[in-house]
């Protein structure tokens, strides 16, 4: 459990230690045999466009090993594939999979909760269906800058319920596949009703799409036989700039931006407002907020070096924003700057602050 209400650095400490365990558990080797073998079993390349709450964890709801899914987050799960950093990505992460053979399935999500409106999301004001529709262009956009045929890249909007971490899937024709109906009998006939809902999606894609919805229909089972609390309340103590936020799955404890938008400053203006709510609110800790910076590397070198500039960039220029915008929040700012090693998922803390 986070301690929500422990001075500063007792949570930044805990932060760390979090991280820590994640990439431990991430290269284990019992970790990394499940991800070749269930890769040598299922080889289409799935990554999952979401909000940045962390209540949205997919390789969770779907019970895949970790590593298999490539999340993209951002504030509200709003993106523009005309965004010219979020298109470089995107556009390389493909490509790597296409030289490889493999075809790609984009998950585009949206969440909602059924139970109350404002569980939902609040980077679209809890208005579930302007959130909705908002998939509905990204999956245009998909489709404009891969191929409408989809053979390649196959664009699937899928909402998120979150009171039971169920799927629901989007078709063409606007029917849908809400795993949280789905019965037990009725698991035998998910194959065909996965056709008959997305008779364009490729074979080998569809296949490989399967064990996911298989995995949420089994998690929402297991949520079902616990007692659990469907915390509202929001208690972010750390805003993130970049990439390389996997391990950090928590509800209601951070705000992720992705370097995406060309317009950082807004993001970042409204997640430092969120921040001094919670703390004049008592929600959490007036004594300090975390501002964290990450960037992913694969290679030493100069991968690396160009990662560590970018790291210490973001973080630069967000407590700039910070400090100009909200100079008394400013007083509370720690700031850390880290680079993410791919390959094995481990968080390395830059040593010199940025100035």
């Amino acid at each position: 459990m986070a301690p929500l209400h422990r001075p500063i650095h007792e949570r930044i400490d805990w932060l760390f230690g979090l991280a820590e365990r994640h990439a431990q558990d991430y290269a284990s080797p019992e970790a990394w045999l499940a991800r070749q073998r269930y890769l040598a079993q299922h080889p289409t390349a799935i990554m999952v466009m979401k909000c940045m709450d962390g209540r949205i964890n997919i390789p969770i709801a779907t019970q895949t090993p970790r590593g298999i899914i490539q999340p993209f987050r951002n504030l509200g799960g709003i993106f523009h594939l005309g965004w010219p950093h979020l298109g470089e990505v995107l556009l390389a992460a493909v490509d790597k999979v296409l030289r490889q053979g493999r075809q790609t399935l984009v998950v585009i999500t949206y969440h909602y909760s059924q139970g109350d409106t404002r569980r939902g999301c609040a980077g679209f004001h809890f208005r579930t269906e302007d959130a909705r529709a908002h998939t509905m262009g990204i999956r245009d956009e998909v489709s404009a800058l891969f191929g409408a045929q989809h053979q390649t890249v196959y664009p699937l909007v899928c909402g998120f319920e979150t009171d039971e971490e169920a799927l629901v899937l989007h078709g063409a024709d606007g029917q849908t596949l809400n795993m949280a109906k789905l019965s037990e009998a009725e698991l035998a006939e998910l194959p065909a009703r996965l056709q008959a809902l997305l008779p364009d999606m490729p074979t080998q894609v569809r296949a490989d799409l399967l064990p996911l919805l298989q995995g949420n229909h089994r998690h929402i089972a297991e949520l079902r036989q616990r007692e659990r609390h469907l915390d509202i309340e929001h208690r972010e103590w750390m805003i993130c700039v970049g990439r390389g936020f996997d391990w950090l799955h928590l509800p209601n404890l951070a705000l992720i931006i992705g370097p995406y938008s060309p317009d950082l400053a807004d993001p970042i203006r409204k997640a430092a407002g969120i921040i001094r709510g919670n703390m004049a609110d008592g929600r959490i800790p007036a004594d300090g907020f975390l501002l964290m910076s990450s960037v992913p590397y694969e290679d030493v070198g100069v991968d690396r070096a160009r990662a560590e500039l970018k790291s210490r960039f973001m973080a630069r220029f967000a407590a700039d924003v910070i400090r100009r915008e909200f100079p008394d929040l400013a007083q509370g700012m720690v700031e850390r700057q880290t680079v993410l090693n791919w390959h094995s998922r481990s968080v390395e803390p830059l040593q010199a602050p940025c100035r």
